[in-house]
């Protein structure tokens, strides 16, 4: 199993970036938030988690052991795979899932593309005595939602684009983030961004 990935960042895509080790790329699947810590050429070291299936071998990237370990508890619930648990993760954080699980909130995980009424509601009887305990203390004052901004410009100059497209990119989508109704998701409102910057150019 490879624990972790450590080298210069060789690419980045919306959904994935290539860590040069010993002169080999490793291509590695990222949540948006972990993503926007990444720069070109610069560093990074990732915890990692190898899927293996008959058909392939897929490296998921995370920022610190925490939301590793997070992503790999999430799958030892019926029906959760590797992209459900990424897509789980790229819209809350480890300890925004635990707080979910822990007070049964349904509309926190209906939140995350995938997830129904129903599912949500099986996913919160099993993962309850999984994910633990929150380890933070919640945030106070101004919602999680209103850091997607953060996270989406961030994303954007990581993967080479100009503080000024960026900028607009993220203008450009508020109306989007502001009628999904719930927590904006960060992996979606890129997409959307980096369609809005493919026709600017």
């Amino acid at each position: 199993m490879i624990a972790f990935v450590s080298g210069p960042v060789a690419a980045l895509a919306p959904d994935s970036a290539v860590v040069e080790v010993g002169g080999i790329g490793l291509a590695v699947q990222c949540t948006p938030n972990t993503l926007s810590g990444l720069r070109m050429g610069q560093p990074t070291k990732l915890a990692t988690s190898l899927v293996v299936r008959e058909d392939s071998l897929t490296l998921y990237g995370f920022v610190d052991d925490d939301e590793k370990q997070v992503f790999e508890l999430l799958q030892t619930a019926s029906g959760v795979g590797p992209r459900l648990a990424q897509a789980m993760l790229a819209v809350h954080s480890p300890d925004a899932l635990r707080r979910a699980v822990a007070t049964s909130d349904e509309k926190a995980l209906i939140a995350v593309p995938g997830i129904g009424r129903k599912g949500a509601q099986k996913l919160l009887l099993e993962l309850k005595d999984r994910l633990g305990e929150p380890v933070g203390a919640p945030a106070i004052g101004a919602p999680v939602s209103q850091g997607w901004r953060d996270q989406l410009h961030a994303a954007l100059i990581g993967l080479g684009y100009a503080t000024r497209e960026a900028d607009e990119a993220v203008t450009a989508v508020a109306p989007q983030a502001e009628a999904a109704g719930g927590p904006p998701q960060v992996g979606q409102l890129l997409k959307a961004a980096l369609q809005t910057l493919n026709r600017a150019r």
